[in-house]
């Protein structure tokens, strides 16, 4: 998976923040802090989550489906560039 490699640092740092986010919840339910509060700790974190997400398949994407000595108008970069807002679009909810 070297296109995760050639983004290491980049997606760990994601991830980092994603167990930062983690822990919060845990932390504001043990605390028992108010429903809203940990829902909305919550939310965040399946965003953070849904981010790390398409991170990785849009790198997928530009690394396994497009060639990269194509031209940047040819058909296969476009459809990949369409399927890569298409997943950002969804992931966003």
């Amino acid at each position: 998976m070297g296109h995760v490699a050639k983004e290491k640092i980049k997606l760990l740092n994601r991830v980092k923040r994603l167990r930062g986010q983690i822990e919060a919840i845990e932390r504001a339910v043990e605390a028992d802090d108010e429903c809203a509060q940990v829902l909305q700790q919550a939310t965040a974190c399946r965003g953070a989550l849904d981010g790390f997400i398409a991170e990785v398949i849009e790198d997928h994407i530009r690394e396994h489906m497009v060639d990269p000595h194509a031209g940047r108008e040819t058909p296969h970069v476009l459809a990949a560039e369409e399927l890569i807002e298409i997943v950002h679009q969804y992931l966003k909810r």
